[in-house]
């Protein structure tokens, strides 16, 4: 079998739907979000033939290029990296959806920004379920007190949380870092954020694991693109 991006979405969501099969889910639960990050514009076309739509990437500035490359194709922006907060001003310009937001100093900043755009984005908290000081995240004990402050933030819709597991072989270790983002989300439905739907994580590594323990979207780059085309 010719090893195409064609081939290979599809197998990425062959995977997907039986693992929603063994948690006992339906596919239909589990979004696919395309990480496209450090992938030429050319790759990106090709996804879209195949519909997909949203592209997740960590910089503001290769999201303007690959913008500016891909006019008429119109893509929608998922931000998934560490966004600093003197990129606020590119990323309430250019992105359909920030996924890490993880401090009160950029909640402000993007507001900011935004309200002069005058846009109205969905947003993800991201929590730091990783021991790993590599990891970016909000710590679980402030997520609750993190989340009244966004009440008073008109410009962003929280809609869930996202997480990046222990990069570990260890499926325990690893699926304990979902579960407990999972566990967080649940505490605080059960403490007044019902709008607190959404769950990403699950990365082309792991997300079958994140499936079993409540991934409502997985974010899957290399097992669709292919091996990394340049550094990023």
């Amino acid at each position: 079998m010719s090893d195409s991006l064609e081939t290979r979405l599809a197998a990425v969501r062959r995977r997907i739907a039986l693992a929603c099969e063994r948690a006992g889910r339906s596919p239909d639960e589990v979004a696919l979000l395309a990480v496209s990050k450090t992938f030429p514009p050319q790759a990106l076309r090709q996804a879209a033939e195949l519909g997909i739509r949203r592209f997740g990437e960590s910089r503001t500035q290769e999201i303007r290029q690959k913008d500016s490359e891909l006019a008429g194709l119109e893509p929608e922006w998922v931000l998934i990296g560490h966004l600093q907060t003197n990129k606020a001003k590119d990323a309430a310009r250019l992105v359909h959806e920030v996924q890490s937001l993880d401090r009160w100093s950029l909640a402000e900043a993007l507001d900011a920004r935004l309200r002069a755009e005058g846009r109205v984005i969905d947003v993800l908290v991201q929590v730091k379920t990783s021991p790993e000081p590599s990891k970016f995240g909000l710590e679980p004990a402030e997520l609750a007190a993190f989340l009244e402050r966004m009440q008073g933030l008109h410009s962003m819709r929280v809609k869930g949380l996202m997480t990046m597991a222990v990069n570990s072989p260890d499926e325990s270790a690893v699926r304990a870092c979902f579960r407990s983002l999972r566990e967080l989300r649940d505490r605080m439905q059960e403490q007044g954020h019902a709008g607190l739907q959404r769950l990403s994580m699950g990365m082309s590594g792991d997300f079958e694991w994140a499936i079993q323990e409540g991934a409502t979207e997985v974010r899957i780059g290399s097992a669709i693109f292919g091996s990394r085309q340049y550094s990023d």
